[in-house]
């Protein structure tokens, strides 16, 4: 089974070749540097530019929202203090207490010279956001985050404290403070939108329809001052969080967020050990380009997150991702992980750990979790048994060829994962069978003595959870996800402390949900893809010159919505914005010449404007 991508990717590797050949002595990896911008005059009429992430509408209700402000802050000098908390109580003044929807939405406001700061909002010590600010400018910025959290939904029904963090810097350098407001809106039920609905028709089992009656942190604990994520700082490193569930669990899954940072924000494009030996290079990220998270219980590995290439808004060249940003900056994915199979050992009343690791990993990776769980209310306590548990072992393939700073570098890696267990409640006994599959590649060339790179990886990470009774299936859910990412980046030297810097990048989220409850079915197709070219002229890290042009198609094909976007931009500037939302065939068709021209870089620190 591993080794048909192996192969795969001796012939990738065998394809870049004359790629390489033609390229690596033509233009320096990319470093940390600010971005230069005239002093903005005090009469200055010039409007902030909105930034903004491409992404689908959040479906709602034909209701009228109850919104309310839960926090307000001006993001100063943060660093190293307490996040910011907040009191939230349930919306009791609402004109209904039944929602269908719950929407979470950021905005703010920024302006002069400021690095892009991870920051992320907290419930009770659940997730609710991870995120990165926009990069501001002398005139000012401004940008917003809606995100859908109705699956936090029994979270929001109770008292809580919101906990905010995002660690920013202000000197006489950095000068940018975020202003900020989030708000929560709530949408009452309508006819056409059924509260929590109860999942299958078929059973009634609604631990496959329905939101979790209970959500618990797998989070550090306040009082901190830094963020609520536990920090993986090196390959070795392993945090845990204990925890306990109610007797009366019957499926359970952990959501995770994953981001990645410092040494490791470009972890796709660091370079072998033995390269960085051979050359005596000082400072360089190494331990190559593979990373995975690892999620374990009580020791033992349940789940792994191979994750998506998330470029901040500071990454790899900062001009390209404005105003339209990189894919996943402003919301990155979570992750889902099946728990049911594993339920029998932790339904004793007792603590149990759940552990993080990053394989690989340099210093800082920022992972928490939230464990989802459905009650058994005509119960007091579920039973089961865990029947398979299957954790293979990594695969990897290495392939280095170098001479000096140049040369060729093959990794491939492949890895599966799968349980299955029973839980006997008063739904009768149901079996869960999860599992995991995993595949990379990633091909690195090296050329005009190390100040050239190009990384082609392609990373494969599919899931599926099928529950059913003795009688008939409840759930069938199917996850594929293609991450492909290309990144050429080159760099001269032209003396004076000043160099240019070139960045040519293309990426996708690519992902197909296909869920089968019962008699009810539903899908959805993402395709979303990004293309940028830039180059910098950079002097004493500060970044003089440069220019970044960015072109994205956004398309999402669903059970119940439809979306499509096709944008570029250049120098701040919308070229063109083209949206259809419409569920209609061959509507991409309209814009070929866009679409198609695409597919066929390594970097350090993100630069700031």
């Amino acid at each position: 089974m591993a080794s048909s991508p192996f192969f795969f990717f001796f012939l990738l590797l065998l394809s870049l070749s004359s790629l390489s050949t033609a390229s690596v002595h033509q233009i320096k990896l990319l470093r940390s540097s600010l971005i230069s911008e005239p002093e903005l005059h005090t009469n200055s009429t010039e409007s902030p530019t909105i930034y903004f992430e491409v992404t689908k509408p959040i479906k709602l209700p034909n209701t009228k929202p109850c919104s309310y402000l839960i926090l307000q802050h001006d993001f100063a000098y943060t660093y190293g203090k307490p996040p910011v908390l907040a009191n939230y109580t349930p919306p009791s003044s609402c004109y209904s207490q039944k929602f269908s929807k719950i929407v979470l939405e950021w905005s703010a406001t920024c302006e002069g010279r400021q690095y892009d700061r991870i920051f992320g909002v907290w419930l009770g010590g659940v997730e609710l956001l991870r995120s990165c600010t926009a990069e501001p400018r002398a005139t000012g910025i401004l940008w917003s985050v809606k995100k859908d959290i109705t699956r936090y939904y029994s979270l929001l029904m109770k008292n809580g404290t919101l906990a905010v963090f995002l660690g920013n810097v202000v000197s006489r350098t950095y000068t940018g403070v975020y202003h900020v407001e989030i708000k929560f809106h709530f949408y009452p039920a309508d006819d056409e939108h059924l509260v929590r609905d109860v999942g299958n028709s078929r059973n009634s089992v609604p631990g496959y329809g329905s939101d979790a009656d209970l959500i618990l942190p797998i989070s550090r604990n306040l009082p901190l001052n830094d963020g609520l994520w536990f920090e993986i700082e090196n390959a070795t490193d392993f945090e845990t969080k204990e925890f306990s569930v109610p007797l009366n669990v019957y499926r359970a899954v952990l959501e995770v967020y994953v981001s990645f940072h410092e040494d490791d924000e470009f972890w796709y494009g660091n370079l072998p050990n033995e390269y960085i030996k051979a050359n005596n290079l000082t400072g360089a990220d190494g331990n190559g380009p593979f990373r995975e998270v690892l999620v374990s219980l009580d020791g033992a590995v349940v789940g792994a997150v191979w994750p998506f290439t998330v470029v901040y808004t500071g990454g790899i060249n900062p001009l390209l991702w404005r105003p339209i940003t990189g894919i996943g900056s402003f919301d990155l994915p979570t992750y889902d992980i099946e728990i049911t199979p594993f339920l029998a050992k932790i339904l004793d009343g007792k603590l149990h750990e759940f552990g993080f690791s990053v394989t690989n990993a340099l210093n800082v990776w920022y992972i928490d979790a939230n464990l989802h769980l459905w009650l058994d209310n005509k119960s007091t306590k579920t039973a089961g048994k865990l029947l398979t548990y299957n954790c293979m072992p990594l695969v990897v393939s290495s392939v280095l060829d170098f001479k000096g700073f140049d040369g060729k570098f093959l990794t491939g890696v492949s890895r599966s994962i799968s349980s299955s267990g029973w839980v006997n409640s008063s739904y009768g006994k149901i079996m869960t069978t999860w599992e995991q599959e995993f595949n990379y590649s990633n091909v690195m060339v090296m050329g005009n003595d190390g100040n050239l790179q190009i990384i082609n990886q392609l990373i494969h990470f599919n899931d599926s959870v099928d529950a059913k009774s003795p009688s008939f299936t409840l759930a069938s859910i199917r996850v594929y996800r293609d991450f492909p990412f290309y990144l050429y980046s080159n760099s001269v030297d032209e003396g004076n402390d000043t160099s240019l810097s070139v960045a040519n990048l293309t990426f996708a989220f690519n992902e197909k949900r296909l869920k089968n409850s019962g008699f009810k079915l539903s899908s959805g197709s993402l395709s979303d893809v990004q293309n940028g070219q830039g180059y910098m002229t950079v002097k004493n890290n500060l970044v003089v010159s440069g220019l970044g042009s960015t072109q994205q198609v956004y398309e999402y094909d669903g059970t119940n919505l439809c979306y499509f976007r096709n944008v570029s931009s250049s120098n701040y500037t919308i070229l063109y914005d083209d949206i259809v939302k419409k569920c209609k065939k061959g509507a991409e068709s309209q814009y070929p010449s866009r679409i198609n021209k695409w597919w066929p870089s390594h970097t350090r620190r993100v630069y700031l404007i």
